[in-house]
């Protein structure tokens, strides 16, 4: 069973705190649901048996507002349908790229009051998950 990933490590935040702040920021979000929700006890929704799919949308909804707020758009989505190249076991419920147009909005957004309340829908909503930093480049017809 490979490991679960949904929150960054200590260190991966701040190696994300130590890039540059300045520039637009592109974050390829790739999602891989549980079959039911696993809030923490005590929290109103863990009673209603929601399935992850269900917590996540309850994520977007309370944190989308904060999301468009600091100037995020999420330029493209996806349904993965395969893994072609990769393992196996990474198959994904849900791909999509946020752009935010610096670092310094994407850590305004998660360390907004608000979101911080809206995260526990995607903590008890993601199975596994990879978070990636892009430096965005001009789209093209070549891939470097």
């Amino acid at each position: 069973m490979t490991r679960s990933h949904i929150d960054p490590t200590r260190e991966q935040f701040d190696a994300f705190k130590a890039l540059p702040r300045d520039a637009p920021i592109a974050m390829l979000n790739l999602v891989r649901y549980r079959e039911l929700a696993a809030y923490p006890d005590g929290h109103g929704c863990a009673a209603l048996g929601l399935t992850g799919a269900e917590a996540y949308a309850r994520y977007g909804a309370e944190s989308g507002p904060i999301f468009r707020r600091v100037g995020g758009s999420v330029i493209w989505s996806g349904a993965p349908q395969l893994v072609l190249t990769g393992p196996a076991d990474e198959a994904w419920d849900t791909a999509f790229v946020a752009l935010y147009p610096s670092a310094h909005a994407f850590l305004e957004m998660v360390t907004d009051s608000a979101y911080r309340i809206a995260v526990v829908h995607r903590q008890a909503a993601v199975a596994t998950s990879r978070l990636i930093r892009c430096d965005p480049r001009e789209a093209g017809a070549g891939f470097a």
